[in-house]
């Protein structure tokens, strides 16, 4: 009993001293807030979809005219669900995935005034990075050398091309949580040719799992957070579906220290689009179009963290230059080219 005794009552001063560090975290943020509360921000980020083709005329006017001062440029490199190996710059991609698009694209945006984050990401076909595992250390030191050569291609390519920001991994959830040291060794070879700003993307449900924050200037989050699944959401439903989430994320940030940024974010044009995003992306074509959801389900995000002082904004999810590279139904997809979220976005993006 003595001993049971003692366990209770450490327990309980650690869990003490957790919650007064993080209420004196919160109080320092509140205090910041009231006298920063003029001054706001924040990256209005577009995520550029790397097209087949040249560019037929130059994306950055039409992005300029949302209001969008940052884009993410995604150079795909692909792995098949079972072989460790790791395929980029080839001839078969799309033109804005090798490297003579990826210079051309950073070259029109810088030449615009528009920043620029790097964002290579590795497509497994038939499946999801998050899972991604193999079943010998062999097979894993395979993918894990592939997957340096790809990362620091593109870092060096970012410091070349004076990049500000470079995104060197997303969703790797499995991964990470099997193979940490490959990881936090890769981040200090980055460090070794990269001199600009690094972050991570994770995914909404693994941010808090992810051991080498530390290590970053940004935690990174695809915030594609199931909030509701109501066709056409009310945006005071979904500011209090995210009361929660911010709570949660704000006493993460805390522990931390570091500034959040979302490496994506967006709602397909659909009905029920802040639900889960992922099981309506597999039934698409079946789904209806519904562009108010979207523009309310995005006006209650950024409702909800513009003002937060530790969110730096983010990435919205997707912008098709020219219109190339879409699957066939750019209606219902993230793209907010055209429609009412349009608007959302050129609206607070202005701000």
């Amino acid at each position: 009993m003595k001993k049971l005794f003692l366990l209770l009552t450490i327990s309980f001063f650690v869990n003490s001293c957790l919650n007064q560090k993080t209420a004196q975290c919160q109080a320092e943020k509140m205090i910041e807030t009231v006298e920063e509360v003029s001054k706001i921000d924040k990256i209005g980020g577009l995520t550029l979809v790397a097209p087949p083709k040249p560019f037929m005329k130059n994306p950055m006017i039409d992005i300029q005219a949302v209001n969008s001062d940052w884009v993410a440029v995604i150079p795909y490199g692909f792995t098949r669900p079972t072989e460790p190996k790791v395929s980029f710059n080839i001839n078969w991609q799309w033109w804005g995935e090798k490297e003579e698009g990826i210079v051309e694209s950073i070259r029109l945006a810088k030449a615009a005034g528009v920043n620029v984050m790097l964002k290579p990401q590795i497509y497994v076909p038939g499946d999801w990075t998050g899972t991604l595992d193999f079943h010998s250390a062999k097979a894993w030191e395979s993918w894990e050398k592939g997957n340096t050569e790809y990362t620091l291609y593109m870092a060096n390519l970012a410091e070349a091309q004076q990049v500000a920001l470079f995104c060197f991994g997303t969703e790797f959830k499995n991964a990470i949580k099997e193979r940490p040291e490959y990881w936090v060794g890769l981040i200090r070879q980055v460090r070794e040719v990269y001199n600009g700003k690094l972050t991570y993307a994770s995914n909404w449900d693994n941010y808090h799992n992810i051991p080498f924050w530390s290590e970053l200037d940004y935690v990174g989050i695809n915030a594609y957070f199931p909030l509701c699944e109501s066709k056409t959401p009310k945006k005071e439903e979904l500011l209090a579906h995210w009361k929660p989430v911010v709570k949660a994320m704000e006493d993460f940030q805390c522990t931390v220290d570091k500034p959040i940024i979302f490496t994506e974010f967006g709602y397909l044009s659909v009905d029920a689009c802040a639900s889960k995003t992922w099981e309506l992306e597999n039934n698409i074509r079946s789904i209806e179009t519904n562009e108010k959801a979207q523009a309310v389900a995005l006006d209650a995000l950024f409702s909800t963290f513009w003002e937060k002082d530790w969110w730096e904004g983010g990435f919205l999810w997707k912008w098709f230059p020219d219109m190339q590279g879409h699957e066939g139904y750019p209606d219902k997809d993230y793209t907010p080219q055209g429609k009412k979220a349009e608007v959302v976005v050129k609206r607070w993006y202005a701000n």
